[in-house]
Order: C-alpha cells, then sequence, then structure tokens
C-alpha cells in the first residue's frame, strides 16, 4: 500500500478510534466519579519513537503535555512486551500529581523477535494521590507537600503486576481502594489500545503503518503552517494576571508576546512573573499544552490532532519563571489555573492579529472544589473533587456558552445524583447563573451556582481564580462578571477568597458562584 489521500484518512480515523475506545474501556471500568462520571481522563497512540499521531478528544492539558510523559518513560526505561509504565512526576512530563499516566509499548510477533509497533499512553486524574490535604490540591508551598511522586517505573513487568509498587502508591492515599480500581481501569485501557493496533498490523502490516503513521505527522504539520501562513505576519502582545499565589493576593503578570511568520508560531514568555512559593506555578509541560492548543483553536479546520502541529511551534519560557518553574516548586494549582490564564494571554495577544477569529475571554478558572474526611454514616474515607464549569466568551459569530467547561479542562460534571449517592454530601443549588456573561453586540455566557452542604465533617479546599478581575471582553464588549465563593455556617454567609483551605461541620454549606464569558463587540444586534 502506498500512500494517498483516502488511504491517509483511513488510517486518521482507525487510529484515533483507537484512542477513543480506550477511552471508553477506561471510563466504563473505572473505580472514582471523578473518572467514571466526570471523565477526567485522556488517551493517545503514539508511533515507534514516541510522537503522538493520534488522540481521543479529551482534555487539552493532558494531551499537550503526554508526549512529553512517554519520552520521560523512554529515556528512563528499557521498556520489553508486557510492560506498562507510570509517572506523575510534574518535572517528567506530568502535569500535577494527581494526574498519573500510564503507558507500554506494543509488540508484534516475527521470525527476529518482537518488533515496536508503537506505544499507547492514557493519563487520569485520581481524585487523592496523598499529600498534605485531601484531593492532592493543596495550597502548598512544594512539590512534597502534594502527594506521592512516582518517576516513570514499571507498574507492570512482562505482564506482571508490580504488586509492591501498586500497594506503596495506594499507601500513601486517603481512599487506597478506589485508587487501586482507577489503576486497573487505566491498565484496561492500555490493554485495549494494544490489541486495536496489533489489529492494525494484522490487517495493512507493519511497514504500511509506520508510513502513514509518519505520513500523518507530516500532513498536520504542513496543514498548520499553511494555516498560519494565511494570517497577519507580525508580533502581537497581551498581559493579564493571576490573583496571588494563596498565600499573597499580589498580582502575578503573566506576558506574552505571540509571532506569526513563514516559519510558524512563536509564544514568547519572556517577562513572565517569576516562580512563587505558593501551588500556582506550571512546569513546562503545561506551558507547551495551552500553546498547543490555542495553535489547534487558531488554525481550526480539520487538521489531525498530533505532534505535526508542535513542529510549527516555538515557545520560549525562561526558566524560573510562573509558567517554567524548577523543581521542588508547588505545580497542585497551576496545571488548572494558571494554564488557564495562558491560555487567555495568547489568545489575547492573537485577538491583534484575527479579530474576527478570537473570542473574548470565557471564565478562566476551574473553580477546582475538593472535599475529603470520613462518612459518618459509612465509616469509610471519601474524597470528592470537582471543577466547575462557567460562561464562555463571545465570539464575532455568537454569544458565548454557558454552563461549560472551557479551554484547558474538557470534563463533565458530577451529576448529582451521583454526587449525593458517592458521598455523604447534598446539593442545595445547581443552576445558571443569570447575566454574569459580558453585555455586547454578542453577550458572553453565562456562569453556574453550586451550593454543597455537608453531611460528616470534613476538609475543604477552593482554587480558583477571576474572583477580583474579570475575564475580558474584546472589540468594546463588556468584561464578564468575576466569580464569588461563599461558606454557610449557623445561617450566616461569609465570602472567602480565591483560594483558601477550612474545616466544616454537618450542616454547614460551600457555595461557588463561578464567572460569566466576556462579550465581544458594543452596543446590541
Amino acid at each position: 500500500m502506498s500512500v494517498d489521500p483516502i488511504s491517509l484518512e483511513v488510517f486518521r480515523n482507525l487510529l484515533t478510534s483507537a484512542a477513543e475506545e480506550m477511552g471508553v474501556a477506561l471510563g466504563r471500568t473505572a473505580y472514582s466519579t471523578n473518572i467514571k462520571e466526570r471523565r477526567d481522563y485522556s488517551c493517545a497512540v503514539f508511533g515507534p519513537v514516541g510522537d503522538m499521531v493520534a488522540q481521543a478528544a479529551h482534555i487539552p492539558v493532558h494531551l499537550g503535555a503526554m508526549t512529553a510523559s512517554v519520552r520521560a518513560a523512554l529515556d528512563r526505561l528499557a521498556l520489553a512486551p508486557g510492560d506498562i509504565a507510570v509517572l506523575n512526576d510534574p518535572y517528567l512530563g506530568g502535569t500535577h500529581l494527581p494526574d498519573v499516566s500510564v503507558m507500554a509499548p506494543v509488540h508484534v510477533d516475527s521470525d527476529d523477535g518482537p518488533l515496536l509497533v508503537g506505544y499507547v499512553a492514557n493519563r487520569g486524574h485520581h481524585a487523592d494521590i496523598g499529600g498534605m490535604a485531601p484531593g492532592s490540591l493543596p495550597l502548598s508551598t512544594s512539590l512534597y507537600q502534594e502527594g506521592i511522586i512516582i518517576p516513570p517505573l514499571k507498574l507492570v513487568e512482562g505482564g506482571v503486576l508490580n504488586e509492591g509498587l501498586m500497594e506503596l502508591i495506594c499507601r500513601n492515599t486517603r481512599t487506597p481502594d478506589e485508587r487501586r480500581g482507577d489503576f486497573a481501569a487505566q491498565i484496561a485501557a492500555v490493554r485495549t489500545g494494544e490489541r486495536r493496533l496489533l489489529d492494525l498490523v494484522a490487517r495493512y502490516g507493519l511497514v504500511d503503518l509506520h508510513e502513514h503513521m509518519d505520513a500523518l505527522l507530516d500532513y498536520a504539520e504542513s496543514l498548520t503552517r499553511a494555516a498560519l501562513r494565511s494570517l497577519p505576519s507580525g508580533t502581537y502582545s497581551f498581559q493579564d494576571v493571576m490573583e496571588g499565589d494563596g498565600f499573597t493576593n499580589d498580582p502575578l503578570v503573566i506576558k506574552c508576546a505571540v509571532t506569526l511568520s513563514d516559519d510558524g508560531i512563536t509564544f514568547d514568555l519572556t517577562g513572565t512573573a517569576a516562580q512563587v512559593p505558593g501551588c500556582v506555578n506550571t512546569p513546562l509541560a503545561v506551558t507547551e499544552s495551552a500553546a498547543l492548543y490555542v495553535t489547534r483553536a487558531l488554525v481550526g479546520g480539520d487538521i489531525p490532532a498530533n505532534d505535526g502541529v508542535r513542529r510549527a511551534v516555538t515557545l520560549i519560557a525562561p526558566e524560573g519563571c510562573l509558567v517554567n518553574a524548577q523543581s521542588p516548586h508547588a505545580v497542585s494549582g497551576g496545571n488548572v489555573e494558571t494554564s488557564q490564564r495562558v491560555t487567555d494571554v495568547m489568545l489575547g495577544a492573537l485577538a491583534q492579529a484575527a479579530p474576527g477569529l478570537i473570542p473574548a475571554a470565557s471564565q478562566g478558572t476551574m473553580n477546582n472544589l475538593l472535599v475529603g474526611g470520613r462518612n459518618e454514616r459509612t465509616g469509610t474515607p471519601f474524597v470528592y473533587y470537582e471543577t466547575i464549569s462557567g460562561g464562555l466568551g463571545a465570539g464575532p459569530k455568537g454569544a458565548g456558552a454557558s454552563a461549560v467547561q472551557s479551554h484547558m479542562t474538557n470534563t463533565l460534571n458530577t451529576p448529582v445524583e451521583a454526587l449525593e449517592y458517592a458521598f455523604p454530601l447534598r446539593v442545595r443549588e445547581y443552576s445558571v447563573r443569570k447575566n454574569s456573561g459580558g453585555q455586547g453586540a454578542h453577550t458572553g455566557g453565562d456562569g453556574v451556582v453550586r451550593e454543597i452542604e455537608f453531611l460528616s465533617p470534613a476538609h475543604v479546599t477552593i482554587i480558583s481564580e477571576r474572583r477580583t478581575t474579570r475575564p475580558y471582553g474584546l472589540n468594546g464588549g463588556g468584561d464578564g462578571q468575576p466569580g464569588r465563593n461563599f461558606v454557610e455556617r449557623d445561617g450566616a454567609r461569609t465570602e472567602i477568597g480565591a483560594k483558601a483551605d477550612l474545616d466544616v461541620m454537618p450542616g454547614d454549606s460551600f457555595r461557588v458562584e463561578t464567572p460569566g464569558g466576556g462579550a465581544w463587540g458594543s452596543g446590541s444586534e
């Protein structure tokens, strides 16, 4: 078989379907509500040298960083048939510690021994991976406070589970049974991907499969560069701020100069604030994820989602700055919050080059709510984690959507029924936060209100943003409303900051009002 437009599209869909089927297996067999209900996971297929050749439509902040995880494992481990590697170290290609990646080589037998087909990998957000606070997204000052750090290790070797390693990981979490169940689901997903790649080899042969993997990377690169060349060349700058690191409210500036040229696109974050003591630092892999996501959104079209896009992207982020932190700086909130602001800044710069393409700012936060304790009814430990949706920014062609996840996250919510069944919690209110989107020719999407009552004593952490700053409007459109967080106790409601932790008792409640998106255009239609 030679590579032609039809065969290229066939292989593109075959490889993507393998990643999608891995995701179905992971979601259906997972134990935790965070993976099973919210689908906080991602799956991808990699070629024989570790390039991502296909991905499922999962979580942008996972997928952009997963190549770094695979390459870190390949650099440190000799993976043989039947092996599965595991890692979560943010400074070795991870994002933050709850995001645990597993990956496996796929080999096909031959007369000369096993031949490498490629790799399959997935990343799941574990609701707890240890550390100083339930949910492993604490207001930390060091990576060591955030949970167990797993360098690239063999979780499965020669088809045999490393029970000692599994026991070590689970013993360091608050919910070991749940962790073991989610790891089993991740292993099942890897084996599903392995079977699908072997099916492709059996049907088309290894040579043709590898030729089409390489061709898909070249095709994505070519389409990306062509789309970028259609935009006006030049350098465009923008900046925004993070609302402190959890210990101070001092604004942390994120600057980005975006250069469009015939060679591709460059994101230069020189001038961004230095890394800080608190948890909003990001490792470079997270910043790369944002750059790749923004590039994909900018070029649009039906371009294959693989590492060919990466070839057209240059990222400059000085070591030791907020968006290229150095170990062991804390990063638990950087993956979920700073990644959103990096995206806002990159899109804000590109709005100057392509005002007819770029929308106003979306809510700019994931509104991370973490609750953990012991269920008084069952006597068992529990940890609940949720990212709460908000408003999308409006664009040149219409209003922003309300009550949805945006940009670097792509999860569902936890349904009320599943939440109340699994945890000692009661949902008092879950509604659209009317009129929280910016006003203009095209209005920003509205945020949501989510209020949860506690039925057992618990510890609560909130890591959020856009509580004092607002999601920006574009082309004269109004800004979205900032979010608000409240604790209610004994009938009295108290507003708290963007980042806080506290102990609660039965009858207390926590209320999150998420930001609306910015509007696009002045006046009204």
